[in-house]
C-alpha cells in the first residue's frame, strides 16, 4: 500500500494489514479490505482527500487540546506530562492543580520554556508547541484529575483525568510465598442438584464452595455470569451476552429469596406436587430447557417482587434496600433494565423482535425521548428488572463470603467474555463506544483456515480514550466484585483485535491496535484495589513481546496441557511451565479427557459437517493417534504411570487410571494455579460445546451427569481430590 492518504488513516485508528496466514506464512490485508473495513467504521473510503482531512483535523484537535482526555501512569516519584502550548504561554507560570481521588489538592508552577521542546506546529496563524514537563510528587493509585491554569485566572485552560496505578496485578500472598492451590472449573448452568430449578444456581455454587473446599481446593472457575436475555431464553452463549456488567439473573436461588421465606401462599404453591412435578422434570433432562426454566423463574421472580408492595414492615426495610441499590447503581443498571422490560414489550407485538435493531426507530437507543417516556411511564417493570439483579447480586456476594469465611485462596473465580452480542442492552445504551457493523473474530489459522467471526461488535479504541477508559474500568470493576480472580478470555484483545466487516468473510479482517499500556495498568490498579488475581487466555498466535508484558503486569498465563507442545511433537512437562500460569487440561472449547482420547470431538464433527473432507478428517485422527502416544510416553517417562499400564495408545482406552493420572500428572507442575473440570472428575464424554456450530449441536446445554451431592460422595474422586492436594503441594 502506497497511498499516503490510506496509510495516515490507518495510523491513526491503528489498523495494520500484516497478520500470519493459515499456514504460518507472512500475509498482507489487500487495499480494497482495508477500505472495505473503513467504510463500516463509518468513513468515506474511496474518498483519500477526505481521509486525508480526517487525519489533519485528529491532528489538529490534538494540539489544541493542551492536554489529552487521560494520562495513565504506574507510580513513580516523578511523572513527565506532553503539554501542547500555544507560544504566547510558553514562558508563563502556569499552574498545574492536581486534585486527588479523595479531594485532596496539589499545585506546582511551571514555565514550559524551561523543559525539553519536542515539536511544534502552525494552526491557523498560531504556533503551538509541544513539551515535556515534569511533575515531582508523591501521589496515591487512584482516578485524579488535573487542570491547567494561568495565574490569577479561575477558568482551566485544559482539563484531564491523572490515573495512577500499580506496576502490576494483585498476588495473593500465599502463592506469592510459593503455595501451588488447585480447583475445578464448571460451566455453572450444568450443574445437578436435588434444589435447583433445572439449572445450576448460586445455591449449588455455595454448595460446591462447601464441598470443594473441604477437599482441598482453593476456588471454583465460572463461565461468564453475565447477563444474557431472559426474552430469548434459547440464546444460551455465556460469551455473547447482553452486558458484561450485569448477571445472568437465572442463576438466581429462589429457594433462599426474603420474600420467598415470608410468602405462605407462594410456599405453598411452590411446594404443591403440580409444581414440584415440573421441578423434577426440569432436573431429570439431559440438556438444560432454558425456555421452560426461563418461564417459570420469571413467573416466581414477578410474584416475589409483588411481594415487596404487601405493607409488611419487613417488606417496607426490603424495598428500601432496593431502592438504595438502585440509587447507588444509576445508570448503567435503569439502562440494563430498561432493555429487558421492552424487550418483553415489542416480543410481546413481534414474536420475531430478536433486539433493539428491530425496534421501531423511536426505541433504538436508551437515550431516545420515546425510550424515556416508556420509562418514566413503566417505572415499576423496570424497577422489577433491577430487583432481579438485586437478587441476583446478593447471592453471588453470600458465595464471595462463604468461599472467605472457608479460608480458600481465591473462591470463586469469574470468567469476562471478550464482547457482547449486538442485540444487547451494552449496545442499546452506548451506540458511540461501539462499532456495529463490525465483529470481532480471529484470522485464518491452522484450526480455522476461513478465520472466525464472532458477532461480538467491538469497543472503539479511539472512543475508550475519549472517555478516559471509563467503560473499560466500569467493567473490571463489575467483574471483579465478588470474587477472587477474574480470567480475561482472548487477553490479547488488550492488545489488538481481529475486525470483520458485517458483509465480509472473516479472511477479509484486519488487526486494530488498542492502548494496551494504559489497558493493562488499569487492569493492575482494578486488581489491587479489589486483590483480584487476574488470569489471561493467552492462547493463539502470540505477537512478539506480549508475553513479556502481560507477565510484567502480573498477569496469569493460560496454559492448556495438550497444546503445550514441543517442536518435535512431545508433550511439554508441567515442571516446566511458568510458575505465572494457570495450568489445566481441557477448555469449555475442547472436548473432555475421555471425549479427546477416544476422537469423539471428531467423529462428531465429522457427523456435524465440520470436516467435510474425508482425507482431512482422516489426517485428524493420525494426528491425534500420535499425540496420544506421545502423551502416554511422557507419562510413562515421568512416572506417572503403573509400570504395567499399557504403552501402546492404538490399544488403549480411557480408564479411571488413564484419566486421574493426567490430572495428578498436572498437579504436580510448576503452575502457581491449577483448573480442572468436574466434567473431567467424572469421565463424561459429550463436550458442553462445538466451536463452529450454532444449532447443529446443543451448546452450552449439556449437564453434569451427576447431583453435586453424588460427586462429593464418590470415594474414587475423593481420593483423587486427596491426591490433588497432595501433589500441588508435597508434605516435606
Amino acid at each position: 500500500m502506497t497511498n499516503s492518504a490510506l496509510n495516515m488513516f490507518m495510523e491513526i485508528k491503528g489498523i495494520d494489514p500484516h497478520f500470519v496466514d493459515a499456514w504460518g506464512s507472512p500475509a498482507k490485508v489487500s487495499e480494497e479490505n482495508i477500505r472495505n473495513l473503513i467504510k463500516k467504521m463509518g468513513f468515506d473510503a474511496d474518498d483519500d482527500k477526505a481521509l486525508s482531512d480526517y487525519y489533519l483535523e485528529q491532528e489538529s484537535l490534538h494540539w489544541l487540546s493542551l492536554l489529552p482526555p487521560v494520562s495513565i501512569f504506574q507510580k513513580n516519584k516523578t511523572y513527565t506530562l506532553e503539554v501542547c502550548l500555544p507560544i504566547d504561554f510558553v514562558t508563563d507560570d502556569l499552574l498545574y492543580k492536581i486534585i486527588t481521588e479523595d479531594k485532596q489538592e496539589i499545585s506546582q508552577t511551571h514555565s514550559a520554556i524551561n523543559y525539553p521542546l519536542l515539536a511544534s506546529k502552525e494552526i491557523s496563524d498560531v504556533e503551538f508547541q509541544l513539551y515535556q514537563i515534569p511533575l515531582t510528587l508523591d501521589l496515591p493509585f487512584g482516578y485524579h484529575s488535573l487542570s491547567l491554569y494561568e495565574q490569577g485566572n479561575d477558568e482551566a485552560l485544559a482539563t484531564m483525568f491523572f490515573i495512577i496505578t500499580p506496576k502490576s496485578c494483585y498476588t495473593p500472598d500465599t502463592i506469592l510465598q510459593g503455595k501451588k492451590t488447585w480447583g475445578t472449573s464448571v460451566q455453572l448452568y450444568c450443574v445437578k442438584s436435588d434444589s435447583n430449578w433445572g439449572i445450576g444456581d448460586f445455591g449449588d455454587l455455595k454448595t460446591l464452595l462447601k464441598n470443594s473446599a473441604e477437599n482441598g481446593s482453593d476456588f471454583i472457575g465460572l463461565n461468564p455470569i453475565h447477563a444474557l436475555s431472559p426474552s430469548h431464553p434459547d440464546n444460551a452463549s455465556p460469551y455473547s451476552p447482553s452486558s458484561r456488567k450485569w448477571l445472568n439473573i437465572l442463576y438466581i436461588d429462589l429457594n433462599t429469596v426474603d420474600e420467598l421465606i415470608r410468602n405462605k401462599s407462594l410456599q405453598a404453591k411452590i411446594g404443591s406436587d403440580e409444581f414440584q412435578q415440573q421441578l423434577a422434570l426440569l432436573r431429570a433432562t439431559e440438556w438444560v430447557d432454558y425456555e421452560k426454566v426461563t418461564a417459570l423463574k420469571l413467573e416466581i421472580l414477578r410474584a416475589l417482587f409483588a411481594t415487596l408492595n404487601d405493607d409488611s414492615p419487613e417488606s417496607k426495610i426490603r424495598l428500601a434496600a432496593l431502592n438504595t441499590y438502585v440509587e447507588q447503581k444509576g445508570e448503567s443498571l435503569q439502562q440494563h433494565a430498561a432493555y429487558d422490560a421492552l424487550q418483553f414489550k415489542f416480543l410481546a407485538e413481534d414474536p420475531n423482535s430478536w433486539g433493539w435493531p428491530v425496534w421501531p426507530d423511536a426505541f433504538q437507543s436508551y437515550q431516545s425521548e420515546a425510550s424515556q417516556d416508556w420509562i418514566q411511564d413503566n417505572q415499576q417493570e423496570v424497577l422489577f428488572w433491577c430487583y432481579t439483579q438485586w437478587i441476583a447480586e446478593l447471592q453471588l456476594e453470600e458465595a464471595d463470603q462463604l468461599a472467605k469465611s472457608m479460608g480458600m485462596t481465591l473462591g470463586i473465580y469469574r470468567d469476562l467474555a471478550v464482547g457482547v452480542a449486538l442485540n444487547s442492552s451494552d449496545i442499546w445504551a452506548n451506540h458511540s463506544l461501539y462499532c456495529e457493523h463490525i465483529s470481532v473474530g480471529a484470522p485464518p489459522d491452522v484450526l480455522g483456515p476461513q478465520g472466525q467471526s464472532w458477532g461480538l461488535p467491538p469497543i472503539s479504541p479511539a472512543q475508550l480514550q475519549e472517555t478516559a477508559y471509563q467503560p473499560f474500568i466500569d467493567l473490571l470493576q463489575s467483574n471483579m466484585r465478588h470474587c477472587g480472580a477474574l480470567r480475561i478470555d482472548h487477553v490479547l484483545g488488550l492488545l489488538r483485535l481481529w475486525w470483520v466487516p458485517d458483509n465480509a468473510t472473516a479472511v477479509k479482517g484486519a488487526y486494530i491496535y488498542y492502548p494496551v499500556q494504559d489497558m493493562l495498568n488499569l487492569l493492575a490498579l482494578e486488581s489491587v484495589r479489589n486483590q483480584c488475581l487476574v488470569i489471561g487466555e493467552d492462547l493463539g498466535t502470540i505477537p512478539e513481546g506480549i508475553d513479556v508484558l502481560l507477565q510484567d503486569a502480573g498477569v496469569y498465563s493460560y496454559k492448556v496441557f495438550f497444546y503445550e507442545q514441543a517442536a518435535d511433537g512431545g508433550y511439554i512437562a508441567p515442571q516446566h511451565y511458568i510458575k505465572q500460569a494457570m495450568a489445566t487440561l481441557s477448555t469449555h472449547d475442547m472436548p473432555t479427557i475421555k471425549g479427546y482420547w477416544h476422537c469423539d470431538d471428531l467423529h462428531l464433527g465429522r457427523k456435524l459437517g465440520l470436516y467435510p473432507d474425508l482425507d482431512v478428517f482422516h489426517k485428524l485422527l493420525a494426528d491425534r493417534l500420535a499425540c496420544k502416544q506421545q502423551i502416554l510416553d511422557s507419562l510413562h517417562g515421568l512416572g506417572s504411570l503403573p509400570g504395567d499400564f499399557p504403552r501402546n495408545a492404538k490399544h488403549v482406552e480411557m480408564d479411571k487410571t488413564l484419566n486421574f493420572a493426567l490430572q495428578i500428572h498436572l498437579a504436580k507442575g510448576s503452575s502457581a494455579l491449577l483448573s480442572l473440570q468436574l466434567e473431567d472428575f467424572l469421565e463424561m464424554d459429550k463436550p458442553v460445546n462445538v466451536p463452529g456450530t450454532s444449532n447443529e449441536y446443543k451448546n452450552w446445554r449439556r449437564k453434569l451427569s451427576k447431583n453435586i451431592d453424588q460427586i462429593f460422595t464418590d470415594q474414587d474422586i475423593k481420593t483423587l481430590l486427596a491426591n490433588l492436594t497432595l501433589a500441588r503441594n508435597p508434605k516435606k
